[in-house]
């Protein structure tokens, strides 16, 4: 019996919960272990159509809404958060293409997403981080189409990625292109620098964009606001992996519980001392919280209501919340919490992982401060 109720349909989330529970676990820890890209998984989940689910149906998407796709990463993200990040990254991708893209771009691109594209979303620079406002990858404009040079850094689901969207700057400033690995130019290349702790779903790759010719209307958008469209693509995202965090503090907490519910000491179970009954009142208190939050976040991306706030909101309490839980779970399982055989290392590595990836807690704060301070100036205030 599990102690989370469902906060979407159950016809919509019941599956995957036993897809995580029967399909995915078993190999959590393996994927882990060997940090490589879940493909025969994510294949997987393309079939049950969780990889399109948000995309209008013209385009062989579910047309769901972020509500529903919320409870399926919040469901996958407690079996194995390298698949959450690796579904992240094509969510990425297809949301931008989905909004700002040109029909023809659309009608290219979108419905190879059902038939199971892997995708990335490459952003980073190196010495860069999270600043993005200007960037040494360039493109400009010629008789043939776009051509970009340069590189990305530290690039998630690279590994393994068919379709890249990529930020590069032009004349008028940073604008979005949509890529295919098979280009003449591109190129990836991996660094032991960028190897992570967690969320590991196959190293993080430099994409090398060699003078790389793509067609006129594989820009995304209008030149010049891919900040602005990376922004609201990152809002989707962000409360998705506030659902994977979701998942990885009721998983840390799920089996701490069982740890301590069957583990006998000093004439009792473990789970009869009150000291750590406490520590579980707390979490579950902390994630129905934290869940009330998240998905109130999805409900305003469906709403086209301050998203910015919530999904920065549901980012921020999540990831530290699954950190602290993560970590409570190592505490109380005792000796058993430290094992390399446990998963309890795996869950507070993706926990605190994801404080920084996907929008670092610092960010997130920078953009909730400022709507914020946009409220406080609207007249209607």
């Amino acid at each position: 019996m599990s102690f989370w109720k469902y906060l979407a349909p159950e016809e919509v989330a019941a599956p995957a919960r036993t897809f995580a529970q029967e399909v995915v676990r078993p190999v959590a820890d393996q994927i882990d272990n060997d940090d490589v890209y879940p493909i025969e998984l994510v294949a997987a989940t393309a079939k049950r159509g969780w990889n399109t689910m948000t995309l209008p149906a013209r385009y062989g998407g579910g047309g769901a809404s972020m509500v529903d796709a919320l409870a399926v990463f919040e469901e996958l993200g407690a079996a194995s958060a390298s698949l959450g990040v690796s579904l992240i990254t094509i969510l990425q991708s297809s949301k931008i293409i989905e909004l700002y893209g040109t029909e023809s771009l659309k009608e290219r691109v979108l419905p190879r997403y059902a038939q199971g594209l892997r995708a990335s979303y490459a952003l980073t620079e190196s010495g860069r981080g999270s600043d993005i406002t200007s960037l040494d990858t360039k493109a400009h404009l010629t008789d043939r189409g776009w051509v970009i040079k340069g590189e990305k850094a530290f690039i998630t689901s690279g590994s393994a990625a068919d379709f890249f969207v990529v930020l590069a700057e032009t004349p008028v400033g940073v604008s979005a292109f949509a890529v295919e690995r098979d280009a003449h130019g591109v190129s990836t290349r991996e660094t032991r620098e960028a190897e992570t702790f967690g969320l590991r779903n196959g190293p993080h790759v430099n994409l090398i964009l060699d003078e790389v010719e793509v067609p006129q209307d594989a820009l995304i958008g209008v030149e010049g606001q891919g900040l602005k469209q990376a922004m609201v693509t990152l809002s989707n995202s962000r409360t998705l992996a506030a659902g994977i965090s979701l998942g990885i503090a009721r998983a840390a907490f799920d089996d701490a519980f069982e740890h301590v519910r069957s583990r006998e000491a000093f004439g009792g179970k473990i789970l009869d001392l009150q000291g750590i009954q406490w520590y579980f009142a707390e979490a579950a208190a902390d994630i129905d919280a934290a869940r009330l939050l998240c998905y109130e976040a999805a409900r305003d991306l469906d709403d086209n209501t301050d998203y910015q706030r919530s999904s920065s909101s549901a980012k921020l309490v999540a990831a530290r919340l699954a950190t602290q839980v993560a970590g409570m779970a190592v505490q109380v399982c005792g000796a058993r919490g430290t094992q390399e055989t446990s998963p309890f290392g795996r869950y507070f590595r993706d926990a605190k992982a994801y404080e920084v990836a996907g929008g670092s807690n610092e960010i997130l704060k920078n953009t909730i401060a400022k709507r914020l301070i946009r409220a406080a100036q609207s007249p209607a205030a």
